[in-house]
């Protein structure tokens, strides 16, 4: 069972796909604007993303760039009702993983999304800026204002977990199920001191770069 996000404006289409979907035990949450899909793409989550090209307001094409430069590495199948070559390749170019020209039959997109779901995890190599850090995942290197950072793996790994879903806090138990998973050291107090040692080695000042949130856990804004 999969976490679905549906951005869909046709009310009657969203329905049909939202019952399709749901059919095969994933569970959908269905927005109608690019705004709304942007939002909740920054807070909340997700398997899989179901995007339509022309949402209101902010397109579907805009939000897809824009999740995209923000390290963003969700598999997302994008809607349209472009069926020119052109359309495709700017759809796959912005970092659709598939695309769907409406109309289209339900079975086949229910096959396209249990396709994408079947596909391993993306391997996200992306360098990130985070205020004064530059953080570098394929090299294992931070730098500071241009001074580089000594991080132990794991440390590493939360640093660009928390980078990469930035605006989103994340519980230690969050934590331990994303970036543990069920190594050995995966306790509550591992990921503290991990925490603990990550502000000491990369804050300087009071503001920390890793954020407390109250009841909601670890957030780089």
């Amino acid at each position: 069972m999969a976490k679905i996000l549906l951005a869909e404006d046709d009310l009657l289409v969203a329905e049909a796909i939202v019952d399709a979907l749901c059919s095969e035990n994933h569970t959908v949450e269905a927005v109608v604007s690019g705004e709304e899909a942007a939002d909740r793409l920054k807070l909340y989550d997700y398997d899989l993303v179901v995007l339509d090209w022309g949402l209101p307001g902010q397109t579907g094409i805009q939000v897809l760039r824009n999740y995209r430069s923000r390290g963003g590495h969700l598999p997302v199948l994008m809607l349209t009702g472009k069926n020119q070559e052109e359309s495709r390749v700017e759809g796959l170019d912005s970092g659709a993983d598939d695309y769907l020209c409406k109309p289209f039959s339900l079975r086949e997109l229910s096959a396209r999304v249990r396709s994408l779901l079947r596909r391993p995890e993306k391997i996200v190599s992306g360098d990130l800026r985070v205020g004064p850090l530059s953080i570098y995942p394929g090299k294992l290197k931070v730098l500071r204002d241009g001074e580089e950072i000594a991080l132990l793996a794991k440390e590493m790994a939360v640093l660009e977990f928390l980078a990469r879903h930035r605006g989103q806090a994340y519980t230690v138990d969050d934590l331990l199920n994303k970036v543990w998973h069920s190594e050995s050291d995966s306790t509550e107090d591992a990921v503290r001191q991990c925490i603990a040692r990550l502000r000491k080695k990369i804050d300087k000042g009071p503001d920390s770069i890793i954020k407390t949130m109250r009841n909601a856990g670890y957030m780089v804004e």
